[in-house]
């Protein structure tokens, strides 16, 4: 998907912005691989932003989706919420991330890879 970028090294606030009013307005929709420490962003949908992950290497059970609300302090601007995540296999029974542990982990890449 040529709108989609993987995020490797940091991504400006400024260009998350351009993204959300580019997409949605306030929002950007992204997929966290909390193995590899990489997001995908830019897509319409969180299972297009899966699917360029796993076309890159990553492992499904590592990937999990979540809105970025780039005006938003940095307490409220994560919104651990999308239909990938709903996995029984892992214990994940809704479109939340339940896991405070995952959680965890995926504010420090997201912290790791903003500025």
């Amino acid at each position: 998907m040529e709108d989609i970028i993987i995020v490797i090294k940091k991504i400006s606030k400024k260009k998350l912005k351009q993204l959300a009013e580019k997409r949605f307005g306030d929002l950007v929709k992204a997929v966290v691989d909390i193995k590899r420490g990489i997001m995908a962003l830019g897509g319409e949908l969180h299972a297009d932003e899966e699917a360029e992950l796993l076309k890159n290497g990553s492992q499904q059970q590592n990937l999990w989706g979540i809105n970025l609300y780039p005006d938003e302090s940095k307490e409220k601007w994560i919104e651990f919420d999308s239909i990938i995540n709903i996995r029984p296999s892992q214990n994940n029974r809704s479109r939340d991330i339940e896991s405070q542990e995952i959680r965890e982990k995926i504010k420090n890449i997201i912290k790791n890879l903003t500025e």
